[in-house]
């Protein structure tokens, strides 16, 4: 048996976002009639250590919910995923839902994908000691528009592991797309993911505008990621959090307000905001448990099985390629 003393990490800088340089792509998002930012950067080393709190929270449940349909179902999952995958876990983390799996479904390598390869790197150096047997890779990567993966990843058997419920980060015609494509990759494998249930409008906004207000500073650290990008002059305390549910559209959608009139300035140009101007900052669709399947099988999977906890908060599927 070959012992790993530890992971080895691979990095794909984030330069262009869909043909278009990173930084006039955030510029033009700023600019648009309803400004916007990729959910993506609320992450980065402060945002992920904000998000690992935010699963803490009372009022945050997907997390703990996810966790016990995890372990009540561990062995279900394990016959219907089988053993000795690659398993490749999409925003990693501090990797600790994979590890919950270890036991049941004995990858021959685990893959940790996330956006801050330096987050990975202190998260799975931990992991690599209390399984040294395992081969860990660790890919920095933004896997929003696509999913490139260096050539030490095994091609066979692959089963990504998407869970919480960043799926609904994307539009439902978006996610289409995404599953699509790591159909594309799975080589006989296959897909377990999570996602979060349509429930009372009450229960979800209190998971993204919590009292304690966590929500509300990794919501706000974006626009110190922005300045970093960008160097623009945001100013945190301008802005306060928002959170809302779209019940039309089955989404809350988290806003970043301006409380009072603002202009921002960046090299080469800069925008006002006006008084209760808003930018939009990240969607969560929710889904009924029969749409997503049917979603699922759109995308080219089969034998779709499902795993929910007692409410019907949250499900975990799992579908072969």
């Amino acid at each position: 048996m070959t012992l790993h003393s530890s992971p080895t990490f691979f990095s794909f800088p984030a330069d262009a976002v869909a043909g278009v340089p990173e930084r006039s792509a955030v510029i033009a998002g700023l600019m648009a009639e309803s400004p916007w930012v990729s959910p993506k950067y609320l992450y980065g080393p402060l945002g992920s250590r904000l998000f690992d709190a935010i699963t803490e929270l009372p009022e945050y449940y997907p997390t703990r919910t996810e966790r016990a349909v995890l372990e009540a179902c561990r062995d279900s999952i394990a016959q219907a995923a089988g053993a000795e995958s690659t398993l490749i876990d999409l925003g990693a983390g501090n990797c600790e839902k994979a590890r919950s799996l270890f036991r049941a479904l004995k990858p021959r390598q685990y893959v940790a994908v996330d956006m801050s390869v330096e987050f990975l790197r202190h998260s799975m150096s931990h992991l690599q000691r209390d399984f040294p047997q395992l081969e860990m890779l660790g890919v920095g990567v933004d896997f929003s528009a696509g999913l490139p993966l260096p050539d030490a990843v095994r091609s066979e058997n692959r089963l990504f592991f998407y869970p919480g419920s960043s799926i609904g980060n994307f539009t439902p015609e978006g996610a289409l797309t995404f599953v699509a494509g790591l159909r594309e990759q799975c080589h006989g494998g296959g897909l377990l993911i999570g996602v979060d249930l349509i429930k009372d409008a009450s229960i979800l906004q209190a998971a993204y505008d919590d009292a304690l207000g966590v929500t509300a500073a990794f919501n706000l650290n974006l626009l110190n990621n922005l300045n970093a990008l960008l160097g623009s002059n945001f100013f945190v305390g301008h802005w306060r959090h928002c959170a809302l549910f779209n019940t039309a559209l089955s989404r809350i959608e988290m806003h970043l307000e301006a409380r009072q009139d603002i202009t921002v300035a960046w090299p080469g140009g800069g925008r006002t905001f006006v008084s209760g101007e808003r930018i939009h900052t990240e969607n969560s669709y929710k889904y009924a448990l029969s749409d997503f399947k049917a979603l699922l099988a759109r995308a080219g999977f089969r034998e779709v099985r499902a795993w929910t906890d007692s409410n019907d908060w949250f499900a975990l599927c799992h579908a072969r390629s």
